[in-house]
This record gives C-alpha cells, structure tokens and sequence, in this order.
C-alpha cells in the first residue's frame, strides 16, 4: 500500500470496503502530494473545496506514513468527529494497527482535586450549579478519560466547569494529592505512546507558548504535522503568542486561596480578609470599564488617573497576598501553588502598566462580571516560524478557505510561510447545476439605518420559494436580533434564533423540522454540515467585514499603512473574502444538494474590490431576478 491510488483510486481498498465511499480524483491528487511531503519533508499548504474529501486526503497519507503524526483541528467538535468516526473508520478498513490517542487542553478535563475542592467549599450562586455538581461527582465514578465532552447532562458553558476542571495557573502537577488518578496526565501518556495523535490549534500554540517560556513540552515529539481548518490558526496564535491577565483569574485566586486556607492552615486570619479585599479591588476596577460589554484599545484608559490609581491598588493588594502566603509556604502545595499564581498575575498587570513594547497591542474586553487586559503582537509570522524550526518536522497546512482568488500570499504573510509549496483543488459538485447565486436589485448602502430592514423585505419571497429550509447568517449580533423582530408573523415557517437554545439543539431542530429558517452569527458561518434538502437557501446580510472598531484590527491597519502599504486591500479584503467563502460553503454539501445562495451586500458588484470576493466564490449559476429564484426553487425543489 505504498501508492494512495491503491487506496483511494476508484478500484482501492476503500472503495471495496467503505459503504458509500465515492472516488474523487481532487481527493487522490491531494493524498499523493500530502504523503509526499510526509516522505520528503518541508511544508506544504493546500485549499481543497468543499466535497473533496480532504480528510481522507491527509489520513491516508498520515496512516501509511509509518511517523508519528500530529493532527491539529479547529474545534473540539471537529477534534471528536475526526477522532471517534473518521480515523477508526479509515484505519479499521485499511486493517491497520496504528495506536491513536485524542488529546485536549486542560480545560476539558474534569480535574478531580478540584471537585473535591468545590464539594467541601459547598456555596454556590444558583440551585442549577449543584445540581451539575452533582452529576459530574456522580459520572467521575464511571469515566475512564474524564473528558467532559462525554458528560451530556451538563451544557458545555455550564457556570460549574471551571470549578472542576484546571487551568496552567491552578494545577498543581505532580504535587496534586490525587495525581495518580489524573485524567489529563493519563491523556498526555496516551499521546506520548500513539502513533497519531489528534489535538486542537489551542493546543498547539499552547505548547509553542509554553515552550517559549521555557516550560517544557504538552505535546510528543513528531515527525509530522498536519493543521485542519488552518484559516482559523493565525487568530488563535496570535492570542497565545501574548500575555492576559483576566478578572476571572483573579477571582478564581481568591476563591482557591480561601479553599486551600481552609484546608491546609486556618491560623492567619488577615489571609482570607486580605484575599476579601483583592477581590473588592478587581470588583471595584470592572466598574470603571463601565457597564458595557467592549473590545477597545486600552489607550481609552492609558490616561484615566481613577483607572491608574485601580491597577495600583490592585497590584498592592496582589502582592500583600503574596507575602501573606510567603508566610505559610511549606504548608501545602495547595497554598504555595496560590503564592506563585500572585506573583505572576502582580507581574501581568504591572507588565500592562510599563511602558509598551515595540510591535505589541494593548487592548481590554469587558464581560458582565469580568474584564481582560490582552498585550497581543502586532505579526505572529517571527515567532510561529521560530517554533516551527524548532521542530524537525514536516508540516501540512489545509482547509476549504486559505486561498483569496487561487491566491494563497494571505495566509502565507500571517504565519511566515514564504517559501511554502502551495496547491488547490476545486470542489468536485458541479456548481452551474446544483447553485444559484443571487443579488438583489434596489437595495441601500449596508451602513443605512434601514439596511437590515429591507433586506428582511426581500429576503421573505425568496424564503417563500424555498419554503424556508434557510440559513440566514449575519455580521452581528444586533443585526439578527433586528432580522428576528422584523420576520416574526411575516413568514409560516418554523424560526430557530441563535442563542434561544444550544448550538447543537437548534442544529438538530433544523434537521428535523425540514422546513425551518435559521438565524445565526459568527459560530454558524463554519464547521456546520447540513446535507440534504433541509438547508436549500443560504441568505447572508452583508459582506463579512471584520468590526473597524476592533483594537487588533485597527493597530494592524495602522501598521501597514505606516509600511506604506494598503491596509483595505491587503488584509480586510482577504479576511472577509475568507469568511465569505465560509458561510457560502454551508450550502451544498453533497453531490446530491441544491439550493440558492442570496449575498444582500449591494458592495459585491458596486465596488472595485468586488472582483475579489467573487473570484474566491464557487462557479455559481448567477442572477439578479427574483423570478429565476422561484423559478429554480420550483424546478428543483418538490412540493
């Protein structure tokens, strides 16, 4: 089995043992040129369309490499379907004995010291988190990965879970008490044993942070590395290539300074009242953010002396705490793991008060209860390429969007991928028959105050047509919430609003009803696969421009524009050609789907920089008339 073809031709060993397996010549092109570069070594990316099998494509290679392979994913959804269907699928029919492991970050795993904390501490805000509580202690007895993914009676954003589960910050390593029983420890020994492992881009740039900071090593070592969903990574490096201090951090602090005093000493009272007072000072500094939830460049506050004068008291506050644990040190691991955790978090914010580095961004969010202060690069491309020399590995970069107009130099600037092979294979469904691209004639400028309005308005005969089975997926949260108002009573068709229920519920709703209109934001443009008639209709409000009022954004536009170059057309057109081709891929799915994709923005045909979007968009059937939509709905669509 040297030669994928004797694989994945149309004659392989998949076609003879995989039930419904279609042979694809875009995905053989695409499994011959990743093993390749498993074989040769370098770095390879590639843009392989929707229904190419991509996959397949790269776990064929991966599986008859004989390295040791790492498989980076987008999400911990993508990570689970490629861990528990495809890989044993493909591995299983190929009747190889590749030993595989699933690893996650910290965070999804139950961490049983810290149940134990929570079940003594006994006070909680609602009756709702003892109840998960009391689930998690009950399904602890019964895991054997502790990976709460498993665990469905409790929602995933559940206020429990960072109860019972650890961060970098509160773990406390092999000095835990009950650390032989540990399943992220258990996890870490299965991924140093398998053959390949599949991660998450968290993980990965979790593991180039730390090994930055001189910690060591999350995960094995490898031969290869083969990154899915790559659009997302330059995002989620650039979060773990900085530095953030958070109000959660903080307050979780205090909470585990109080447990452990509790546990371990009990006979300095000054520590939890000083440990009361840290808590009042973060209390006290969300506040002064104002009551807003925000993004915004902390140049907004730089000057605000009340401000100032918070992160001093805070900072002070910090480190009275540190000197009080100081004097407890040796008692328990518990209270020293605490002791360190303020030394650092002083050092964070005094860090955020200093004096900015060259090339850095220093920005905040505020939640309801919470606030982070982020120092983020300007460009990640220096220091993701250092860490990649630091591997002697080979690294496969893909996904369905990486490349703007067949053109890959977007991505390739972001993470210093320069010198990288590049290929691109198109989508195998034929797109002139099975989709209809349609813009709308009349409609105003999308920055009019009735923008969202009349898009409403000429989305519903189109919803009429298609009798519902839509997506309709906007830029912003207030632009759906107008949309919702606007459509209730307005059309007959069941409306599912994002945020009314769980991701996966209104999902599994949609498939169900058949006849359903969806309304989504950011999470529904990618990583959502609805096949069959039930998604006929792809409506988007608005070419996806990121927020101009986003403090990464607008210090990266600024940046190149003092390079003298064009902020506009260099990086906001390419990210929102890239996000465009997202949600239109939610579309067709299979050979057998058809539908209309509506795009609203007049901007796609209006302006210079529409060409862009519309070569990066699949060979679509095209109108401007609302009757060759009915038309194509009645032809295609049975009542």
């Amino acid at each position: 089995m040297k030669d994928v073809a004797d694989i994945l031709g149309p004659q392989g060993l998949l076609a003879s043992n995989l039930e419904g397996f279609a042979y694809r010549s875009q995905q053989e092109e695409m499994a011959a040129q990743v093993a390749r570069t498993l074989e040769q070594g370098g770095v390879l990316i590639t843009e392989a369309g929707t229904g190419t099998g991509k996959t397949f494509a790269y776990l064929v290679p991966a599986l008859i490499s004989g390295r040791k392979v790492i498989i980076s994913t987008g999400t911990r959804n993508l990570q689970d379907q490629l861990f528990h269907r495809d890989l044993p699928l493909v591995r299983d029919a190929m009747a190889l004995p590749t030993r595989i492991a699933l690893l996650k970050g910290r965070a999804n795993y139950l961490c049983l010291h810290r149940m134990d904390n929570t079940l003594s501490e006994g006070r909680f805000k609602a009756r709702e988190m003892v109840d998960h509580l009391m689930k998690i202690q009950r399904w602890s007895g019964k895991t054997r990965t502790g990976d709460i993914a498993e665990l469905s009676g409790v929602p995933e954003d559940a206020q429990i879970w960072p109860h019972v589960t650890s961060t970098t910050d509160n773990c406390l390593g092999q000095d835990c008490p009950v650390y032989g029983d540990c399943h992220l420890a258990e996890a870490r020994r299965g991924a140093q044993e398998a053959d390949l492992v599949v991660i998450n881009h968290h993980l990965l740039c979790a593991d180039f942070s730390l090994r930055e900071g001189g910690f060591g090593e999350l995960l094995p070592a490898t031969d290869c590395f083969i990154v899915d969903e790559a659009h997302q990574l330059p995002e989620v490096a650039s979060n773990f290539f900085g530095a953030t201090v958070s109000g959660r951090q903080l307050t979780e602090l205090v909470r585990d300074i109080k447990i452990e005093y509790t546990r371990e000493a009990g006979d300095l009272a000054e520590l939890p009242d000083q440990a009361d007072r840290t808590a009042k000072a973060v209390r006290d500094m969300r506040l002064l953010f104002g009551l807003d939830n925000k993004r915004a460049p902390w140049s907004e506050f730089a000057a605000d002396e009340s401000m100032n004068a918070a992160m001093k008291h805070l900072r002070g506050s910090l480190d009275k705490l540190q000197g009080l644990l100081g004097k407890l040190q040796g008692r328990g691991k518990g209270l020293d793991s605490c002791h360190d955790r303020c030394q650092l978090l002083s050092a964070g914010i005094g860090g955020f008060c200093d004096r900015p580095e060259d090339g850095e961004i220093r920005w905040f969010e505020t939640h309801s209860q919470s606030f982070r202060l982020n120092r983020t690069p300007l460009e990640i491309s220096s220091p993701f390429r250092e860490q990649m020399g630091r591997h002697e590995a080979c690294w496969v970069f893909t996904s369905a969007t990486l490349a703007v107009g067949g053109n890959f130099s977007h991505f390739q600037r972001q993470l210093g991928l320069d010198e990288a092979e590049t290929a691109l294979w198109d989508s195998p469904f034929d797109y002139p028959e099975q989709a209809l691209w349609y813009v709308p004639r009349g409609l105003p400028e999308p920055r009019s105050p009735v923008y969202i309005k009349e898009v409403v308005e000429v989305a519903v005969p189109v919803l009429e047509a298609s009798k519902g089975r839509a997506f309709l997926l906007f830029t912003s949260h207030r632009a759906l919430r107008e949309a919702a108002k606007l459509l209730e009573g307005e059309i007959d068709f069941p409306l599912l609003i994002q945020g009314s229920a769980p991701k996966g519920e209104l999902l599994e709703r949609f498939r169900e009803l058949g006849n359903a209109v969806l309304l989504g934001t950011a999470s529904f443009w990618e990583g959502v696969d609805v096949r069959g008639s039930a998604l006929s209709c792809v409506i988007i409000d608005k070419l996806p421009f990121a927020s101009p009022g986003d403090p990464v954004l607008q210090a990266r536009i600024e940046a190149l524009r003092k390079r003298g170059g064009n902020p506009f057309m260099e990086y906001q057109v390419p990210q929102a050609a890239i996000a465009l081709k997202q949600g239109a891929g939610r579309l067709i799915r299979d050979v057998t789907d058809r539908g209309v994709l509506m795009i609203c923005d007049p901007r796609l045909l209006r302006k210079g920089y529409g060409h862009t979007f519309l070569n990066s968009l699949p060979p679509m059937a095209r109108t401007r008339e609302l009757e060759q939509v009915q038309h194509f709905f009645s032809e295609t669509m049975p009542a």
